[in-house]
């Protein structure tokens, strides 16, 4: 009798949950959209404070949701490659905590800039039109639908557009990696060029900063988030360090 060893075999634990709980949550997410037309993300998605599908404890499910596989893949490639080193190295506690931290942190940076992008959306609307957009904004989102007026589909958008993934903890991920593991050769897909750890997550991290400033928001990248892991992954880091914990 043959036997094949699990793919999750030599994972240490909390990273091997971590992959398999965002599976179950995107294949959850399908099989509820599709046999009972409910969509989780309208439920465990980040939503802006004042949107009506706003619920606190979605500063934690927000990062176990993704829009898509390829969403889910890339995220869970990096956790794979960079979190099982880090979780050896912190044990899965510290790990653990590490990874929740950086992922809550990241979507409050994201609220705090999406706050700014409220207050520029609302200045150029009509108290009447806020009002339509406060009672109908979010049926209209969750139909797959938006104003036809741009002024009202952008203030739709950040009132009630949700965010999702566990791309804010993985790159607190990186952020880790890169500090404590720095001279480490990685080697580029594009271009297929070998790179040391800590020179990879400035550039990531630069390029972030960059595109928040610049409000790529036609991406459908929440780039606010990505800086926001980093920079939460930089201070408990730094904590870490100073309490010798």
């Amino acid at each position: 009798m043959n036997y094949r060893p699990s793919p999750f075999a030599g994972l240490p634990p909390v990273t091997k949950n971590l992959l398999i709980i965002n599976a179950l949550f995107l294949l959850a997410t399908w099989v509820l959209r599709g046999s009972f037309g409910i969509d989780l993300s309208n439920y465990l998605g980040l939503y802006f404070p004042l949107s009506e599908n706003f619920h606190p404890a979605q500063f934690g499910t927000y990062m176990f949701m993704h829009a898509d596989f390829m969403h889910l893949f890339f995220n869970m490639f990096a956790l794979f490659m960079f979190g099982r080193v880090l979780e050896t190295y912190w044990g899965p506690k510290k790990f653990f905590l590490y990874y929740t931290i950086t992922g809550i942190g990241a979507g409050v940076i994201q609220l705090i800039f999406k706050y700014i992008d409220y207050n520029s959306a609302i200045a150029l609307l009509s108290e009447e039109q806020i009002a339509i957009v406060y009672e109908q904004g979010a049926a209209a989102l969750r139909e797959y639908k938006n104003f036809t007026n741009p002024d009202m589909r952008d203030f739709n958008l950040v009132l009630n557009g949700g965010m999702v993934g566990a791309s804010g903890a993985v790159f607190g991920i990186l952020l880790a990696f890169g500090m404590l593991f720095p001279n480490t050769e990685l080697m580029l897909l594009f271009p297929p060029i070998p790179i040391k750890a800590k020179y990879f997550v400035i550039i990531y991290g630069v390029a972030e900063l960059f595109m928040g400033v610049a409000n790529f928001s036609f991406d459908n990248v929440a780039h606010w988030a990505h800086l926001g892991g980093m920079i939460f992954g930089f201070i408990l880091i730094k904590y870490w360090d100073k309490k010798g914990i």
